[in-house]
């Protein structure tokens, strides 16, 4: 917080190359300030912050309205179809210093596809460079943002049946982090929802 009328959430978008990070920032923000295509190979190359515009009445706290401000850092996706692991770590690192220094990051949300499993090896890169980035404390302010979520609803899926049958992998994950998750669909897509 700046102040005492106005609350600032800094954020920051975690996950493997095409798995929605970009998409899922614009979502957040409501905005386009993140450039997401599909592609054949990875998109995002640098870490780019994005602010979304006041949200005046948010909540009131001693008679008085507070303003809300996400800042949204996207990140490269990891492992990189053309960067280099360290090259990643360390755009990321001096992002998450520069951005949110002072006030430091609030919640990381690790994107992962929910139409593409979870498995032992893509999981363990994308937590592990969490883990190396942020320290032991890690999965105190860490979530799983599920993007595509329409294709589970097309399988016939509730979200529900699909984290009873999801891989161990994503399960353990999941216990580690004390089951914080979202899905995202495709019709949600502002701020307010």
């Amino acid at each position: 917080m700046t102040d005492s009328n106005k609350m600032i959430i800094n954020l920051a978008l975690f996950g493997m190359t095409q798995s929605g990070k970009s998409s899922a920032g614009n979502i957040l923000l409501g905005s386009t300030d993140f450039h997401s295509s599909f592609s054949p190979c990875s998109v995002t190359k640098d870490c780019c912050l994005g602010r979304s515009c006041h949200l005046c009445g948010f909540m009131r706290r001693g008679g008085q309205e507070i303003t809300l401000q996400i800042q949204v850092l996207d990140t490269p996706g990891y492992p990189h179809s053309r960067l280099k692991q360290e090259h990643v770590k360390q755009e990321v690192k001096e992002a998450l210093a520069h951005h949110f220094g002072q006030e430091g990051l609030h919640l990381a949300l690790l994107v992962q596809r929910a139409d593409v499993p979870l498995c032992g090896q893509e999981a363990s890169s994308s937590v592990q460079m969490i883990q190396e980035l942020l320290g032991h404390a890690w999965k105190n302010y860490t979530a799983i943002l599920f993007t595509h979520a329409e294709k589970i609803e097309e399988a016939g899926f509730s979200e529900d049946k699909y984290l009873r049958e999801a891989s161990d992998t994503l399960l353990t994950l999941l216990n580690s982090i004390q089951h914080r998750y979202i899905f995202q669909y495709k019709k949600g897509n502002s701020l307010n929802e």
